[in-house]
């Protein structure tokens, strides 16, 4: 099932709605007719070749996107009490211009997440979904809950460092196992029976909600 986001690109040459089509492991988006695709919303490569001259209104950094911003709005599901409702995540990505031949701090991420009439931002931005993700669900009434697999009891993080986006590990084919990871070593040693990666914003019919403290990443 391919999920569709509204979704504006903005650079230096002006700016265009667009789609964000997402299938749960390829983002893409076209915009001035070009096709880009990512996994990570930080990664848009052109679908053509590089050299190719329609390519020259864009910035390009390894042969992705930047000296861009891109906004959307993505429906995730919240559970309220003993209610479902949907909730509108809203995603700023601003990727600055990368100077060459360096690997730059040059990317700023905002998530704040509407739910009915009211909207709860993440503050301190640290450019990663986990942060601001697990910034908003703190800010969220007690009751209240993202249906998604950055909350589900059967995920993680490698310990050796993730990206931005859908690289949370899933580990719902062991939960068992997993049940009894506190820490580095513990994960570490069963890693290799992980399912797949997922995207933190993902949600299949065996989420179990997370208990704080749990796992490695707590």
């Amino acid at each position: 099932m391919i999920a569709r986001y509204p979704a504006l690109y903005r650079d230096a040459h002006g700016e265009e709605a667009t789609v964000i089509e997402n299938d749960g492991k390829t983002l893409r988006m076209v915009v001035r007719g070009v096709e880009f695709t990512g996994t990570m919303f930080d990664d848009f490569e052109p679908s053509i070749a590089r050299d190719d001259p329609v390519l020259a209104s864009f910035t390009l950094h390894f042969g992705m996107l930047c000296a861009c911003a891109i906004e959307c709005e993505m429906p995730l599901p919240i559970k309220s009490g003993e209610e479902l409702i949907e909730g509108q995540l809203r995603i700023h990505l601003g990727l600055r211009e990368a100077p060459p031949n360096a690997e730059p701090d040059w990317l700023s991420l905002r998530l704040a997440l509407t739910i009915g009439n009211q909207t709860f931002s993440a503050i301190h931005h640290k450019g990663w979904f986990e942060d601001d993700l697990r910034e908003i669900q703190a800010l969220l009434p007690d009751d209240t809950c993202v249906q998604c697999c950055f909350n589900c009891a059967f995920s993680d993080y490698s310990p050796y460092g993730n990206g931005l986006f859908g690289c949370l590990a899933c580990f719902r084919d062991n939960k068992d196992a997993y049940r009894s990871v506190h820490s580095k070593h513990d994960l570490l040693s069963m890693w290799d029976t992980m399912t797949e990666f997922v995207q933190e914003t993902y949600l299949c019919p065996e989420f179990e909600l997370r208990t704080p403290g749990s796992g490695y990443r707590g």
